[in-house]
C-alpha cells in the first residue's frame, strides 16, 4: 500500500512539476505558450505550457478513479466497524469496474488510443531512422561508452543533404522517411516530416541545419538508451533492438478497424487471449505482492530505515525511473503536443494505479481477510488526486508557477502520512 500511494504522489506531484519546468515556454497574454520558444527564463506567470482540452479530460477520469478508496474508507470514517468487509467488497467491484469502464471508455472515445497511437508510430518512426542511420553511416551511431558519436551523426547529415545547401529541407526529409523501409506501419509520410522538424527545427526557419541535426540525434539516442538496456557496448545490435522494441509497441496499440475482416483470423480466440493476459498479470501481480512486502521490511530492518520510508519513497522512484525519464524528455522538447502526450501519460497511470492496482490489494485483502487499516495512505491520496485532479481538469494552461503546487504537495504528504503514523498512531 505504501508503494501504491508513494507511486500515485511521485507521479502528480514531482514528476508533474519537472514536466512543467523542462517543457515550458513563452506564454502569450492569454496564457497561451509558444512552442519551442523560451527566452523568459523561470518567470514564474510569463512561462509555462498548454496542454489540449483531451489531456483536462483524462485529469477528470483521474479524479473520478479515487471512488474506490472513500468506499473502502467508508467504516473507517463513520469510526465503526460493522460492514468493513462489506465496504472492501464493494471497493473491490468498484475498482475493476472501473476498469471495465476505462477500457470502454478507451473504446467508445478512440481519441485515448489514437493519442497513444499517434506517440508510438511517432517513436517508431524515429527507431526507423535510426536503424537507416546506423546501416547508411560509416561507424557507430554511439561510442562504447554510450555516448553518441558526432562525426559520424554529421556523415550522415551530409548524405542526406543532397544538394549540398549545409541544411536538410522538407523534400529532402521527406526522401529519407520515404526510403526507409517501415514493415508496412500505415502513417502520413507528410505528418511524419512535420514531427521530425519540429523535434530538429529549433531556429523556426523551416529548416534543419548541421548543429541542429546533430543535437536532435543526441536527443533520441539518449531516448533510445532509456528504452532498451545494453550489455556492455553499444553495438548495432542496440539500435535494432529498439527498432524492434518501438514496432512491438506500435503493434499492441494499432486499430485495426481499418483492416480487412478476413486478416483477423478468429477473433474470438484473439479477445481470450487479450483477456486472458489481463488476468495472468493480476495474477503475477498478487503472487508477488507477498514476497516484496518480505524485501521491504528484511531492507528496513537491516538499514534501521522505517519501512514507511522504503515503499513510500524508494520503490516508487525506482518503479517509475524509466517513465519518469521518457516523460522529462518528451516534455522538453517544448511543444503542446509533446505536453498533452506526456500529461496524459501521467494522468493514465494514475487512472490505472487507482482502479487495476487498487484492485488486485483489495482482492487480497477481501479473500485472505486481512484487516484495512490504511487511513494515512488513503488520505493522501486522495488529497493528492483531488487537489491536482481540480487543478488540471478545467484548464489547459499552466504557468511556471503551478509547478511549485505540485513541489509543495510531496514533502506535505510526507509529513502528512509520518504524523498520522507515528505520532498520533493510525497505522
Amino acid at each position: 500500500m505504501g508503494l501504491l500511494a508513494g507511486s500515485t504522489v511521485f507521479l502528480l506531484t514531482l514528476l508533474w512539476g519537472t514536466c512543467v519546468v523542462v517543457g515550458k515556454c513563452d506564454v502569450t497574454e492569454n496564457g497561451v505558450a509558444i512552442d519551442s520558444t523560451d527566452t523568459k527564463g523561470f518567470s514564474l506567470t510569463g512561462s509555462g505550457i498548454t496542454t489540449d482540452v483531451q489531456t483536462s479530460y483524462a485529469a477528470r477520469i483521474m479524479a473520478i478513479s479515487v471512488v474506490p478508496f472513500v468506499i473502502a474508507q467508508f467504516p473507517k470514517m463513520l469510526k465503526t466497524h460493522h460492514g468493513e468487509r462489506l465496504a472492501i467488497l464493494l471497493a473491490l467491484i468498484a475498482s475493476f469496474s472501473l476498469v471495465l469502464a476505462y477500457c470502454l471508455y478507451q473504446v467508445f472515445q478512440p481519441w485515448v488510443q489514437k493519442r497513444k497511437l499517434a506517440y508510438a508510430k511517432h517513436k517508431h518512426v524515429i527507431s526507423g531512422i535510426l536503424q537507416h542511420a546506423q546501416k547508411q553511416a560509416l561507424g557507430r551511431l554511439l561510442n562504447d561508452d554510450g555516448s553518441p558519436n558526432e562525426n559520424v551523426i554529421r556523415k550522415l547529415f551530409h548524405k542526406i543533404d543532397n544538394d549540398d545547401s549545409r541544411n536538410l529541407s522538407r523534400a529532402e526529409l521527406h526522401a529519407l522517411i520515404i526510403g526507409i523501409n517501415f514493415e508496412e506501419i500505415d502513417f502520413d509520410k507528410n505528418d511524419a516530416v512535420d514531427k521530425i522538424m519540429d523535434d530538429f527545427d529549433t531556429s523556426g526557419n523551416d529548416t534543419v541545419e548541421e548543429d541542429e541535426f546533430v543535437a536532435g540525434m543526441k536527443i533520441w539516442l539518449h531516448e533510445a538508451k532509456q528504452k532498451v538496456e545494453a550489455s556492455g557496448a553499444y553495438s548495432n545490435k542496440f539500435v535494432n533492438d529498439y527498432h524492434a522494441r518501438t514496432r512491438e509497441d506500435h503493434d499492441q496499440l494499432v486499430d485495426r478497424s481499418d483492416e480487412a475482416v478476413e486478416s483477423v483470423e478468429n477473433p474470438g480466440w484473439c479477445i481470450a487471449k487479450a483477456v486472458g493476459y489481463l488476468l495472468l498479470g493480476a495474477t503475477i501481480c498478487a503472487a508477488f505482492a507477498d514476497p516484496l512486502v518480505d524485501a521491504v521490511h528484511n531492507f528496513s530492518n537491516a538499514t534501521h530505515i522505517p519501512s514507511f520510508f522504503v515503499s513510500f519513497i524508494g520503490l516508487p522512484l525506482a518503479t517509475n525511473s524509466s517513465e519518469a525519464v521518457s516523460a522529462i524528455i518528451f516534455a522538453s522538447r517544448k511543444k503542446q503536443r509533446t505536453c498533452s502526450l506526456t500529461f496524459s501519460e501521467v494522468y493514465g497511470g494514475v487512472t490505472m494505479n487507482n482502479t487495476l492496482c487498487l484492485g488486485v490489494f483489495l482482492a487480497l485483502i477481501y479473500f485472505r481477510e486481512l484487516t484495512w487499516d490504511f487511513s494515512s495512505e488513503v488520505l493522501v491520496i486522495l488529497l493528492v488526486c483531488v487537489i491536482m485532479g481540480l487543478f488540471t481538469s478545467f484548464r489547459t494552461s499552466f504557468p511556471l508557477w503551478t509547478c511549485l503546487v505540485a513541489y509543495l504537495l510531496y514533502p506535505l504528504t510526507l509529513a502528512v502520512v509520518y504524523v498520522l503514523d507515528f505520532v498520533f498512531g493510525w497505522s
